[in-house]
């Protein structure tokens, strides 16, 4: 059981790694030699002034739609993981983590919701400059966190305490 609890606590970890890195680094539009867009600023090197040149990416609605739905789902599991440590030791024995797979689950809604609107209207939301670019890897790991979500929402609504 101590093995089966160290699983489930392992991939709950590296879920929430991977939604950090997917909403907080800055590839979720990437060019071909030139620098990549995240979900928050648009940074480009001058290297006549040897400054940085940073602006919002986009005043789009569906941006704002990702932005929001990334950080409720990071919010969601953090929640998720703080109700599985709190049920453990709390909890009598026979019990089922039924609010800590909930909150997974929605975990995992909400990061489907936020990759399926960016794939959907990414055209839309970067405009002129999606032109030569394609998904990066930040996008992808948004990918990767909806289904080890929706897995872990459904072992911790089976999973049962034992002593």
């Amino acid at each position: 059981m101590s093995l089966l609890l160290l699983v489930v606590s392992a991939l709950h970890v590296l879920i929430l790694i991977l939604l950090f890195v997917a909403t907080l680094d800055k590839s979720w539009w990437a060019f071909p030699g030139r620098e990549s867009l995240n979900l928050w600023y648009d940074c480009k090197w001058n290297s006549s002034t040897d400054i940085w040149s940073c602006g919002n990416v986009s005043e789009n609605g569906w941006l704002k739609a990702v932005q929001v739905l990334m950080v409720l789902s990071l919010i969601l599991c953090c929640l998720s993981f703080i109700l599985f440590m709190f049920q453990l030791y709390t909890m009598r024995r026979g019990g089922l983590f039924y609010a800590t797979g909930f909150c997974q689950l929605c975990t995992s809604v909400a990061v489907f919701t936020a990759a399926l609107i960016y794939t959907l209207h990414a055209r839309e939301i970067l405009g002129k400059e999606a032109q030569g670019g394609n998904f990066g890897y930040c996008f992808a790991l948004a990918w990767v966190a909806f289904p080890l979500a929706l897995i872990s929402g459904v072992v911790y609504i089976h999973l049962r305490k034992r002593e």
